[in-house]
């Protein structure tokens, strides 16, 4: 799990994600010359980039939460429809109101995923969390919080791409350590995978793929 990772082109199979030429600003500017990568089932992809490279953004486009300033992203069997699949951003996106078992299944029901109360317990075991499933969500600590958004990932048993905004933020060893786990699954299974993070992520099979977004050169 902590080997060091490699990089490595991902044309290795017809791709269920085809990035080619991608180009996206904030305000004026540029944020990262034209990217091109593909993400084929099994693959998990890293995004990497200096501060303010654009990785979250690029992330938001993958989802359709924002428009390219040019080129293409082609998601294979979407057709002309937006794709399935599972978004996590940098926020949680959890209510200090609702307990945590109550948040889980808010998101769950709000991705349309068909799951049981035994899922939802099983993924908040899986993460720690099931003695504090009755516990509101403004008693948790910010680690605690960011284990209930992410044990969405382990309720969800379709291999749907996963688009994952610095998961690995404010998690412990164990919740590292299972978050990676949880990922290497999803990918063996036929999952793909695309994550931003700023810390090495411990994956070693497979492999992550890194992608580094650049500074666009001008003229």
């Amino acid at each position: 799990m902590g080997e060091q990772q490699q990089e490595r082109p991902v044309t290795r199979r017809a791709a269920t994600l085809a990035v080619r030429e991608l180009v996206c600003s904030r305000g004026d500017r540029v944020l990262f010359a034209p990217t091109s990568f593909g993400a084929a089932p099994g693959d998990i992809v890293w995004l990497r980039g200096a501060n303010g490279q654009g990785k979250t953004t690029l992330l938001r486009t993958l989802a359709d939460l924002s428009a390219p300033n040019a080129g293409s992203i082609a998601w294979q069997g979407a057709g002309d429809d937006a794709p399935r699949l599972v978004y996590l951003a940098h926020a949680n996106a959890i209510k200090d109101e609702l307990t945590v078992r109550e948040s889980l299944r808010f998101l769950l029901d709000l991705a349309d995923a068909q799951v049981d109360d035994a899922d939802v317990d099983a993924a908040l075991e899986r993460f720690g969390l099931l003695s504090r499933r009755d516990a509101f969500v403004r008693t948790l600590s910010q680690g605690q919080r960011r284990r209930v958004a992410l044990a969405r990932l382990a309720a969800q048993r379709e291999p749907l791409p996963w688009l994952l905004d610095e998961p690995f933020d404010a998690l412990d060893a164990a919740g590292v350590d299972a978050l990676a786990t949880l990922i290497a699954e999803h990918a063996r299974r036929g999952g793909s995978v695309v994550l931003t993070s700023h810390v090495p992520v411990p994956i070693a099979d497979p492999v992550p793929v890194q992608v580094h977004l650049h500074e666009p050169a001008f003229a």
